[in-house]
């Protein structure tokens, strides 16, 4: 067998699809049931495969494995794969052999969806041949295999960078590192970020890194490393000579060589992203068209007419002055950090699901002066409610998203905002966190 793909979620199907009409033997495996339009996609494509088991005999008869990001390299099939000295890939690792083109990789545990569809839609607007793809949109095998773009944005996930290793990114963006899915790193950190940091291997002095000057993780991991990039800084603090800054007028500069016009400006009133992280995602998405000669008119306009990802500190609804935000996508502790602190009226803040280790202390500060009701959206509320406890006036417990806006909207006053933003992971109560964000907004739209 000259390739087995391990899973068949969008990923998996769309390493299957490039492998089959690249003339290889391809297998698919996946330990669940397969959603039926994938299903339907491998037997139109004639492509073998299995669901509900792993059939070890023809797995570990493959010359290489492909592995959706999904699966842990703890499961057991991956262990034998790696025991019997079989590579075990990622999709990007093994879609980038067949495509020439120029590649914008970004990650981040916070705001690299909302960067790369900044970034995808600066290019796009430039004209630029360009795709969009990796952890968001339709898999980057898939669109290799069908498509012949110039460009590509990839969203990358920590687990999509463990297993890429000869990938090369003409331009890297580093947006944050915070602790997340430790569960995968040993419960260490310093795993997560060395996974992170994955993002900038292979890089040469053509190539470019763009990160946060103000991240005191990325700053100490760059100094352990030799990148051999051309660096470019993002900041809200300071004035740099290269990279991107806000200057003293409340506008963003960016700066990508020492030629004086080279500077775009524009008020940071006028982004259509609001937020301090926003801008922060807005400046990084900014370098890269500049790094790319785009210019300076497009980007003020991408920046400004952009639209915001969905599930990601979405407006839904004001009813009776009562606001309603959907932050579903907001599944580690400092993502919610970035939604409340991006609003400045009271909040009922809807919370909760599958704890992934949280550590709440860096948003307490942020609750207890903004927070009055907290409402717990889970199936296991005992940390929350131990954790909050005495910190904001109510704490209450919802078992559906209906039944969690229903309170909310009895909690709000006028000009008060029901906050969907819920730190944690969704799978005790939903199937993905885009289900409970799509059932709030159905409850909303309800009321």
């Amino acid at each position: 067998m000259d390739l087995v793909v391990l899973g068949a979620g969008e990923s998996g199907v769309g390493a299957a699809i490039l492998a089959s009409k690249k003339g290889l033997k391809v297998w698919v495996s996946d330990f669940g049931q397969i959603a039926e339009k994938y299903k339907n996609v491998l037997l139109n494509n004639d492509i073998d495969f299995e669901e509900g088991q792993h059939s070890e005999s023809i797995i570990l008869s493959a010359k290489e494995v492909v592995k959706s990001p999904g699966i842990p390299d703890t499961v057991p099939i991956v262990k034998k794969c790696l025991t019997n000295q079989i590579p075990v890939i990622s999709e990007i690792e093994f879609a980038v052999r067949y495509t020439s083109a120029k590649l914008i990789g970004i990650t981040g545990s916070n705001g690299k969806t909302t960067t790369a569809k900044i970034a995808y839609h600066i290019l796009n607007n430039a004209g630029f041949n360009v795709a969009l793809a990796g952890n968001v949109g339709q898999s980057f095998a898939w669109q290799v295999a069908e498509n012949d773009y110039d460009y590509y944005v990839l969203e990358l996930s920590s687990f999509q960078l463990d297993n890429m290793y000869e990938v090369k990114l003409d331009i890297a963006i580093l947006l944050n590192i915070t602790p997340d899915h430790l569960d995968r790193y040993d419960y260490k950190f310093e795993n997560y970020i060395n996974s992170k940091m994955r993002i900038v291997q292979n890089q040469d002095e053509h190539c470019h890194f763009i990160t946060w000057r103000d991240d005191a993780v990325i700053q100490a991991a760059i100094k352990q490393r030799e990148i051999p990039s051309k660096l470019l800084l993002f900041t809200q603090k300071a004035e740099l000579e290269e990279g991107a800054w806000i200057n003293k007028q409340q506008q963003i500069v960016i700066k990508t060589n020492q030629q004086q016009n080279n500077q775009p400006t524009m008020s940071v009133h006028d982004l259509a992203l609001q937020g301090k992280h926003n801008l922060n995602n807005s400046m990084a998405a900014g370098i890269a068209g500049r790094v790319l000669e785009i210019r300076k008119e497009i980007i003020r306009e991408s920046l400004t007419d952009f639209q915001n990802v969905e599930h990601r500190l979405e407006f839904v609804a004001r009813i009776h002055g009562i606001e309603f935000i959907n932050d579903s996508k907001a599944t580690n502790v400092n993502s919610t950090w970035y939604a409340l602190e991006s609003i400045n009226k009271p909040i009922v803040w809807i919370a909760g699901g599958v704890d992934k280790g949280n550590d709440y202390s860096s948003v307490m500060d942020l609750v207890k002066s903004k927070v009055h009701t907290l409402i717990c959206l889970g199936k296991d509320n005992a940390k929350l409610h131990e954790t909050f406890g005495g910190k904001v006036d109510n704490i209450l417990d919802a078992s559906s998203a209906h039944e969690a806006v229903q309170l909310g909207y009895q909690y709000a006053l006028k000009d008060q905002v029901v906050l969907l933003s819920p730190a944690c992971a969704s799978f005790d109560l939903f199937e993905n966190y885009e289900q409970r964000g799509t059932e709030f907004k159905l409850a909303v739209k309800a009321l």
